[in-house]
């Protein structure tokens, strides 16, 4: 018996999905539950599970095409059809062209086939997954570095190709997929050997997106301040064995920016607001977007009332987010509905930038390296270990007396940490 392999609902306002790659290939066994297909939506990378225990039959939709919710991309075959109709398709195939002349040299010729679609599948899936993490924050927080995350076009084809179908499955009518490169650009010679040509997978389309519309909805201005590091960074080195045997975690600079940004925002509630056609609405929680790059590209998301987490609940949450956007494996409520944005580029070695809205937030903190540079301290120049911020906002909300004010008030807290604990 054939059962369809549908592309499920997968999230609010998703209605077309990218065929990542194929993680079983036709004949292959398969449990219930067992991922088999690999599927990326301009938010989040998530696998497929087989609804059925059988045998993956014919593949309509081949990796680095496009489907839509509800359309069928596969099958899988509870009785073993598939694998036998595909074995002996190829057999047949293999025969009417000499290339065997014995039931021996048939099946040997088989398994090097498969063994080379396998190989040449399994590359293409490599070459999807490669990517650089981005800087600062992208779309949602300033520089970006450039990105091949997508699989070449031509070698996904040839690998699906050279995979056996069962002609018996008529493919269902479906869609017409995206137009796919032809190996040139307009301004590019198409026979150009140092040029590659890969599209752009949903998720860095919608960071594109996502990125100019920033620019054209808000009126975004950006304003920065410096701050002395010392007094955190000796509060870390006090408490960080203790901090670490108790919880699990080390002691890092976030868990002090994102209670910071927490006092600061209650301050000035207009930098933790939205715009929404003619009315401003007002969060009375805090939900924490931290720009974090991912396995495919950068990805923001959100401590959920971070304001009733503890410094330890906080380092918890964000090296949890760290680890799991590294797999491709938050899910799509995870990234949505934040309030605020922090995106630190620091970890990059980023000096100084100007981080992009995240819309339709009206805020977005950037941090930055930290660098020992001389400042003056009561009439005397000194050492200290300094890190600019700069905080990108919506002028159309937040004056610019409000986020001069609202930085200003972010320095205090983190060059007298302690504040935090009295609430002063």
């Amino acid at each position: 018996m054939s059962i369809e392999l549908k592309i499920p609902d997968v999230g609010e306002s998703i209605t077309q999905v990218q065929i990542s790659r194929w993680l079983k290939q036709p004949g292959d066994t398969v449990t219930r539950d067992e991922p088999i297909v690999e599927i990326e939506t301009d938010k989040v990378t998530t696998e497929l599970p087989a609804p059925e225990a059988g045998q993956l039959g014919e593949i309509l939709t081949k990796a680095g095409e496009e489907a839509e919710v509800g359309q069928t991309i596969g099958y899988i075959e509870t009785d073993g059809d598939a694998a036998t109709a595909a074995g002996e398709g190829q057999t047949g195939q293999q025969v009417a062209e000499g290339e065997a002349d014995t039931d021996e040299e048939v099946h040997s010729d088989r398994t090097t086939e498969a063994e080379s679609t396998e190989s040449q599948q399994a590359g293409a899936g490599e070459q999807g997954e490669a990517a650089s993490p981005a800087a600062t924050a992208g779309p949602l927080g300033g520089e970006t570095h450039p990105e091949s995350e997508d699989e070449d076009s031509d070698t996904a084809d040839k690998a699906a190709a050279s995979t056996a179908e069962a002609p018996s499955l008529p493919p269902p009518v479906k869609p017409a997929a995206a137009p796919k490169p032809t190996g040139a650009v307009q301004g590019i010679p198409a026979d150009d050997p140092d040029v590659e040509v890969v599209p752009m997978s949903p998720m860095r389309r919608r960071i594109a997106e996502r990125l100019v519309q920033a620019q054209q909805t808000a009126a975004m201005l950006t304003t920065f301040n410096e701050i002395d590091m010392s007094e955190v960074m000796a509060l870390r080195k006090q408490y960080q064995e203790p901090f670490q045997q108790r919880y699990g975690i080390k002691l890092g600079f976030m868990s002090f920016f994102v209670k910071a940004s927490i006092e600061a925002l209650k301050e000035f509630p207009g930098v933790n607001a939205q715009i929404h056609d003619q009315s401003i609405v007002y969060f009375h929680r805090y939900d924490i977007g931290v720009a974090i790059g991912g396995g495919k590209g950068l990805v923001v998301p959100v401590i959920r009332h971070a304001e009733q987490l503890s410094m330890a609940e906080i380092e918890k949450t964000i090296a949890d987010f760290a680890e799991r956007a590294g797999k491709n494996t938050l899910e799509l409520k995870e990234l949505q509905g934040g309030t605020f944005t922090i995106s630190n580029g620091g970890v990059y070695g980023s000096l100084l930038s100007t981080p992009i809205l995240n819309p339709p937030q009206s805020g977005i903190l950037g941090l930055h390296t930290i660098q020992e540079r001389p400042v003056a301290r009561d009439g005397q120049v000194v050492i200290r270990p300094m890190m600019y911020v700069a905080l990108s906002y919506d002028h159309r909300i937040v004056d610019g007396r409000e986020a001069v004010t609202f930085l200003r008030r972010l320095k205090e807290i983190i060059e007298s940490p302690l504040r935090m604990l009295i609430e002063v």
